[in-house]
C-alpha cells in the first residue's frame, strides 16, 4: 500500500514541501512553478460493499483468509475499477468519455461486459504481446542477437497468437517443436533467443519458459535428463547476415534415452524429433508444470504476486500460499482447451481482483494472501504512453542497426515496441527490462528519488504539457469555463472527477490574482502528472 502521507516534508533543491492541512488531505506546493494543488492522500476510493464471493475464486481466497485471520478489503469504486481494468488488459488509461459512460451505467453487469469487450480490442493485444516479448526474449543486439528481421517476424507471430487467443498448449508446442529459418518461420526464434546453442542453455530456456524452474538448481541426473531431448538440434548459418537454420542433426543413428521431469525414462526411436516427444508430455492436463506455470504467471500479472511467488521460481521449497487456488486455476485452464483469456475472465470478475487498494486489515500479510490490491508503479512504457496520451504527444524511437534499418512509425506507442534493443533514458530510469534473460525479475517497478526528480523537473514532461494538442483541444473545447477544465483534466489524468475539496482548491487556483486558464491548465496537469494516484495502478 502507498504510506499515508503525514507531517511535513523538505528537500533541498526541489523547492517542495507537504504540508498536512487536516487528516487525509495534503497541500503540495511547487514553489519552483508557482502551483498549489490539494492532493488527497492516496487512498483510492472504495464503494461500500463488503467481501462477497463472485467465483469460486473468491471463495478459496476467503477460506484461507478466514483461516489466517485476516479480513479482506472493500469492493473498489467504479472510478478506481474502470481506470485499473484499463492499465492492467491495454497498458492505456481510458478516454474521459468511456469513464463518463461507465461511471453513469446503473447496470450491474458493467464491469463484465468492459472486460470482455477490452479482450477483443487491439490494445489488448498490443499489450499482452509486450508480457510475451519479455519472456520470450525479442531482441535485436547482443546479447540475444535475433537481429531486426527475426525481431519483426517473431513480434508478429507472437501478437498474432494474442490477438487470435491461440490455445496455450498449441502456442507452446508451435515453440518448441519448430524448425526452419528465423527470418521466415518465426517460432524458431525460441530458440535462436537462446544465449547459447549447447543443449544445457536450451534446458534452461525451456524450464523457465514453459515450467516456472531454474534448471539450472536442479541435480545432475534431473538436468541430464531434459537436455537430452534437445541435444540433437542443430544451427546452421546461411549466406544471409544473422539468419539461422534451426534443424535436427541427422548424424546420430540409433535411439536416444531421455528422462522428463517427473522421472519418467522415455527411448526416442530413430528419425523421431525428441522435442515433439517432450512437448506431447509437457502439455498433458496432468503435467505437474505446464497449466501451473502459466497461470501463476497471470494471476502475478493481474495480482502483484504469483500463488507461487516468485512466479519463475517453482519448486518444492517455494509452495503456493493458497494449493487449492492454484488446482483450480490450472483445471479451470485445461477444462478450456487452455483459453488464457478463460483464466483472465475468472480473475477479473472475481471480488479478489477488484478488492480496494485499501486494507481493511492491519496484518502484514495482506498481500501475501490477496485480502487487497497491491498497489504498483506503472510499468515504464505503460507510464511514457500516459503521458504522450494526456498530452497529445509522441515518443520518438529508432533503431541503433543501421542495416536493416528499423523504421518506428512517429505514433507508434512504447508498448508496441517489438524490438528490447530500441530503447530510451527514460525507458531505462523506470525500469525496463533488458529481455536478456526472461525472468519476470528483469522488471523494476521500484521508485527512485531520479524517477521523482525527473517527473518534476525534467523539459521533457514540462514540453509535453506545453505543446501537445490534447491538453490545447481540453482548454478549447471548454470554452473558457473553469470547471468543465477541472473536470476534463481530472477525467483525463486520473480517470475521476475532482472531490469538493480537490475542486475548491483548484478553482482557487485559477482565480488568483495574475493568473490566466492557460498557466493554470498546465500547472494542475503537471501537479496531477506527479501525484502517487497517477503514477501507481491501484
Amino acid at each position: 500500500m502507498l504510506e499515508e502521507l503525514e507531517g511535513e516534508l523538505m528537500k533541498d533543491g526541489l523547492n517542495m514541501c507537504l504540508r498536512v492541512v487536516k487528516p487525509g488531505f495534503c497541500l503540495w506546493c511547487f514553489v519552483l512553478v508557482g502551483v498549489c494543488v490539494a492532493e488527497p492522500a492516496i487512498e483510492p476510493y472504495e464503494s461500500g460493499d463488503k467481501y462477497v464471493a463472485r467465483n469460486k475464486i473468491d471463495a478459496l481466497v476467503r477460506a484461507t483468509l478466514d483461516e489466517k485471520g485476516i479480513e479482506p478489503a472493500k469492493l473498489c469504486s467504479d472510478e478506481v475499477f474502470i481506470r485499473r481494468v484499463y492499465l492492467d488488459m491495454t497498458g492505456r488509461l481510458p478516454e474521459p468519455w468511456v469513464v463518463r459512460r461507465f461511471l453513469e451505467n446503473p447496470r450491474g453487469s458493467k464491469r463484465g461486459a468492459i472486460i470482455n469487450k477490452l479482450m477483443e480490442t487491439e490494445e489488448f493485444a498490443d499489450y499482452w504481446a509486450l508480457k510475451w516479448c519479455d519472456i520470450l526474449r525479442v531482441k535485436a543486439e547482443f546479447p540475444i542477437n535475433l537481429w531486426p528481421n527475426g525481431v519483426q517476424a517473431y513480434y508478429r507471430w507472437i501478437r498474432q497468437a494474442v490477438k487470435e487467443n491461440m490455445p496455450y498448449d498449441e502456442f507452446a508446442r508451435a515453440l518448441l517443436t519448430s524448425s526452419g529459418s528465423n527470418f521466415r518461420v518465426p517460432p524458431v526464434n525460441f530458440y535462436r533467443a537462446i544465449q547459447g546453442e549447447e543443449a544445457e542453455a536450451i534446458a534452461r530456456a525451456v524450464g523457465l519458459t514453459f515450467m516456472g524452474c531454474r534448471v539450472e538448481e536442479w541435480n545432475a541426473e534431473k538436468r541430464e535428463g531434459l537436455e537430452a531431448f534437445f541435444s540433437r538440434l542443430l544451427y546452421k548459418n546461411t549466406a544471409e547476415w544473422k539468419e539461422q537454420i534451426i534443424c535436427l542433426d541427422p548424424g546420430p543413428a540409433g535411439e536416444l534415452t531421455a528422462r522428463f521431469p517427473d522421472g519418467e525414462e522415455v527411448t526416442i526411436k530413430a528419425g523421431e524429433d525428441p522435442r515433439g516427444v517432450f512437448a506431447d508430455w509437457l502439455i498433458q492436463k496432468d503435467n505437474a508444470w505446464f497449466a501451473k506455470n502459466i497461470v501463476n504467471r497471470q494471476w502475478s500479472w493481474l495480482m502483484g504476486r504469483g500463488i507461487i511467488h516468485e512466479p519463475d521460481d517453482i519448486r518444492d521449497g517455494n509452495p503456493a500460499v493458497n494449493p487449492e487456488l492454484l488446482e483450480y486455476l490450472e483445471s479451470e485452464l485445461a477444462g478450456s482447451g487452455y483459453d488464457l483469456r478463460h483464466v483472465f475472465k475468472l480473475i477479473l470478475n472475481s471480488h479478489t481482483y477488484q478488492q480496494s487498494s485499501v486494507p481493511a486489515d492491519e496484518s502484514e500479510e495482506v498481500e501475501r494472501y490477496f485480502a487487497v490490491y497491491p498497489v504498483r508503479r506503472l510499468d515504464a512504457e505503460v507510464l511514457i504512453d500516459a503521458l504522450c496520451w494526456i498530452s497529445g504527444t509522441n515518443e520518438r524511437y529508432s533503431s541503433k542497426i543501421p542495416e536493416p534499418f528499423t523504421f518506428v512509425p512517429a505514433d507508434e506507442k512504447t508498448v508496441e515496441l517489438a524490438d528490447g534493443s530500441i530503447t530510451s533514458q527514460f525507458l531505462e530510469m523506470f525500469g525496463r527490462p533488458s529481455r536478456d534473460t526472461g525472468l519476470e525479475s528483469e522488471r523494476n517497478r521500484e521508485v527512485t528519488e531520479r524517477q521523482r526528480l525527473h517527473l518534476l523537473n525534467s523539459s521533457q514532461v514540462q514540453n509535453k504539457i506545453e505543446k501537445g494538442w490534447r491538453i490545447r483541444n481540453l482548454m478549447r473545447r471548454a470554452k473558457g469555463n473553469k470547471q468543465v477544465m477541472i473536470n476534463q483534466l481530472y477525467l483525463h489524468i486520473l480517470s475521476r472527477f475532482p472531490t469538493a475539496e480537490e475542486r475548491e482548491t483548484v478553482t482557487e487556483y485559477f482565480e488568483m490574482k495574475g493568473m490566466n486558464n492557460r498557466r493554470a491548465v498546465h500547472d494542475i496537469a503537471w501537479a496531477l502528472i506527479n501525484t502517487k494516484e497517477f503514477l501507481y495502478r491501484h
